[in-house]
């Protein structure tokens, strides 16, 4: 029987391109998002069993009704790629939105656990499972104007090893995989739409594709079942630590 990989956020971006590249190895799918539209559409692409729901992780009873009302077809999940995440705004501190800190906590850091709390379970009874956590190099190396971001992450790198620490005795893994630069929507989402300000981010350098990381996810849970690779901190070449790159 054909392996499920639960995704969230794979409307776009990191999420999309894992979807892809799980189809091209046969996976079933489950593919959640807010963009319901964009699901469906990606879902139409794809030649692998494949099913889609409108899901806002920042949403506990969300998360919890959509595990529960999976089709018996989908409901052993091997995979959950917790995907779903953003940045808002560059501001420093002391002028930063209270509303952007609170939409990056609650979908960085509680849509993380909402969607592992409720998953784990079913992986634990089954002995069988893999958790893998997109998080971000701005988990260990701040930036001006990274603020909350930087600190959802860390919680996101930190969760990942207290799970591990937990699961301990089980057959299940868990991986953080933490990108840095990569052009996808995500700095259009952070900066609310202006295009040139996004753009200007990759300026005289290349980026990580969005398909590098999907790679990278698709790596770690091919690996033999005794494997567990728990951490991957990738970066464009022309990237160092932080906010660093020279020109390409």
């Amino acid at each position: 029987m054909a392996k499920t990989v639960f995704i969230t956020g794979a409307s776009s971006g990191f999420g999309s391109a894992c979807a892809k590249v799980f189809a091209e190895k046969g996976w079933q799918l489950i593919l959640t998002a807010r963009r319901q539209d964009r699901l469906e559409s990606l879902a139409r692409e794809l030649s692998v069993p494949t099913y889609t729901a409108s899901l806002d992780v920042r949403d506990a009873e969300a998360v919890r009704v959509a595990v529960e009302t999976l089709p018996d077809r989908f409901k052993n999940v091997d995979v959950l790629v917790n995907n779903a995440g953003l940045a808002l705004g560059r501001d420093l501190a002391p002028k930063a939105s209270l509303e952007d800190w609170d939409t990056m906590v609650d979908t960085n850091v509680k849509g993380v656990m909402y969607c592992t709390r409720h998953l784990l379970p079913l992986m634990v009874e089954r002995n069988q499972g893999h958790i893998v956590n997109i998080g971000s190099i701005a988990a260990s190396f701040p930036y001006a104007g990274g603020n909350a971001y930087g600190a959802t992450k860390a919680f996101v790198q930190q969760f990942s090893k207290n799970l591990k620490a937990d699961l301990l005795g089980t057959q299940l893994r868990v991986t953080n995989i933490e990108p840095g630069h990569a052009e996808t929507e995500f700095s259009v989402v952070r900066f609310k739409g202006d295009q040139e300000k996004a753009a200007s981010v990759y300026t005289h350098m290349q980026p990580l594709k969005a398909q590098d990381i999907a790679e990278s996810v698709y790596w770690v849970v091919s690996q033999p079942t005794h494997v567990n690779i728990t951490h991957i901190e990738m970066m464009a070449t022309h990237q160092a630590w932080g906010n660093i790159h020279r020109d390409a």
